[in-house]
């Protein structure tokens, strides 16, 4: 990059760079579609039906016509979403592209983010959400200017979903309740970042204000519920721990527990029905009818 002149400079961001920006910087006379024309044509040829397309793919089919001022913040951010895609781009730059979404738009705005990387983007976001950030692969943190960490982790942490999944649980059995406000759910409000990825892989689903499972989180977290309950029934009757602290021990293993693993504990135990605090253990595929 550095023995480029300008116009190569300008060349290769146009062809080989997305932008996406926290104040969308949309044309306001242009349409939803134009404007992502306006990105092929300073590339190559506009294509209309591409950029419909493109613009279809992030759930604004229906809003191709619309001007700027028609779209909430949500949906334009997701027109700069296709716009910066439009081309194909090898690398994405989003500068807190997430900053200005109330809930729900930051949920649909943070998955296909996460799509876009699976599908093998590159991508370099600036936040300063450190939820969002501990979504990255690689984390460098700055302060007053000046580089203080570099961090390289996974994307996000399979314990801390089955963690979380468990506070969902959790709080429907202690109120019986199907749905919470998600901002008086103290888990949420602390990762909120991870439950956005959760919402993106259909675990839980958040809108309008609230939260509650989809079916397959449901089952997800009846999965991890039972290895818990059962780690805890392991430990008090085969290690005599005392059911006061067994919540650690289970804790400390049940994540090493493989699907096979877990049914041998529990044709082991005889299928029980409670853990050692009394809370039922969902029934797996090796229990007898109930």
């Amino acid at each position: 990059m550095a023995r480029l002149g300008p116009r190569e400079r300008a060349r290769y961001r146009a062809e080989r760079v997305g932008f996406v920006f926290q104040q969308y910087h949309l044309v306001p006379y242009l349409t939803a579609v134009e404007n992502v024309m306006l990105a092929q044509y300073f590339h190559s040829l506009a294509d209309e039906q591409e950029a419909s397309d493109a613009l279809t793919r992030v759930g604004l089919g229906d809003r191709l016509r619309s001007l700027p001022s028609e779209l909430s913040g949500g949906e334009q951010q997701r027109v700069c979403v296709a716009r910066a895609l439009i081309n194909q781009p090898s690398l994405i730059l989003a500068d807190e592209p997430a900053g200005n979404l109330d809930e729900m738009n930051e949920a649909l705005v943070i998955s296909l983010f996460t799509e876009l990387h699976r599908a093998g983007h590159t991508m370099v976001l600036v936040t300063h959400d450190p939820e969002i950030g501990r979504m990255a692969e690689r984390c460098i943190e700055l302060h007053h200017g000046h580089l203080s960490e570099v961090s390289v982790f996974p994307k996000v942490e399979v314990e801390l979903i089955d963690n979380l999944l468990k506070e969902v649980w959790h709080a429907q059995e202690d109120t019986g309740a199907r749905e919470f406000e998600s901002e008086r759910f103290a888990a949420f409000v602390e990762n909120r970042a991870t439950f956005l990825l959760m919402a993106a892989e259909e675990l839980v689903r958040l809108g309008d204000g609230r939260l509650t499972f989809t079916p397959l989180g449901e089952q997800r977290a009846s999965r991890v519920i039972r290895r818990h309950r059962l780690a805890e029934r392991l430990f008090c009757e085969t290690f005599g721990i005392d059911p006061d602290i067994v919540d650690d021990h289970a804790c400390r293993v049940e994540h090493t527990l493989s699907p096979e693993v877990v049914e041998k504990v529990c044709v082991f135990l005889k299928h029980p029905r409670t853990c050692p605090h009394g809370s039922p253990i969902p029934a797996g595929a090796c229990c007898p009818p109930r």
